[in-house]
């Protein structure tokens, strides 16, 4: 399974203000491996509205959500 990592200590909040979005929100770091890189995109097929499956798609949204409520829990 391809890595992907999150850097809770960098997670901070912002204000963005860029293609159509103005609003003060979390920024959170994801790092994704370069030897991951080609793994990730071969699970994906921007075709299909079924891609990426949802085993993979939880693998990212649980470490962006645990990187989310690590810095919230924090302030």
């Amino acid at each position: 399974m391809p890595e992907i990592y999150i850097d809770q200590e960098q997670a901070i909040v912002e204000t963005v203000a860029a293609d159509g979005i103005d609003t003060e929100g979390w920024a959170i770091p994801v790092i994704i491996p370069l030897e991951s890189v080609e793994a990730w995109l071969d699970l994906y097929d921007p075709t299909s509205g079924t891609s990426p499956s949802a085993a993979n798609s939880r693998i990212i949204a649980r470490a962006v959500l645990d990187a989310l409520k690590a810095a919230a829990e924090a302030t």
